[in-house]
């Protein structure tokens, strides 16, 4: 079977444009920084990130799975995305919270000096003391967390920056508390 074709599997709602150009206004982009979006379904982002960047995409429905991206040729400055709650690896029928993996992922590579992820409060809370702990590994830091709200998904959900700098205001406390 054809992964990049199983519909069911891929199923998910498109992050809303008008949401993508806001998160995208609050962001400053130097010009020539090299972006890559690499969970584009519809290209909310991709098609909204201003023109003095470079910029770059992956979707799986496509046959361009963000693993296989040429990270050794093509030197990212920023990743931006909505990425799955669930990348449907997990062999049981249960969904498994991919958050943190997605995230790790990318604070493993040097070059990237930021990662800008839309998520919902289920994901954000998998970065567990521990897990940050685990990033900072990597000099990658939780540095801002905006609150949004869409209408059409339950819950609430946040913008949340990492980069390769320390931010005081976000930390985390490590003790097994009774």
């Amino acid at each position: 079977m054809d992964i990049y074709n199983n519909k069911d599997k891929y199923k998910f709602d498109q992050t809303p444009v008008s949401l993508c150009k806001d998160i995208i206004k609050n962001i400053d982009w130097y010009d020539g920084e090299v972006v890559l979006e690499p969970f584009a379904g519809d290209n909310g982002f991709y098609d909204n990130l201003p023109g003095n960047v470079i910029k770059y995409r992956c979707e799986i429905t496509e046959g361009s799975d963000f693993r296989h991206f040429d990270h050794d040729s093509i030197k990212i400055d920023t990743v931006i995305s909505n990425p799955p709650f669930d990348l449907g690896e997990n062999t049981s029928k249960k969904r498994k919270n991919d958050f943190f993996n997605i995230v790790k992922f990318y604070a493993e590579k040097p070059e990237i000096k930021r990662i800008i992820f839309l998520c919902s409060s289920i994901c954000f809370n998998s970065l567990t003391g521990k897990r940050l702990e685990e990033l900072k590994r990597y000099n990658m830091y939780l540095t801002k967390m905006v609150s949004c709200k869409v209408r059409k998904w339950y819950g609430s959900y946040f913008v949340v920056h990492l980069e390769r700098y320390h931010n005081a205001s976000f930390d985390y406390l490590l003790g097994n508390y009774e």
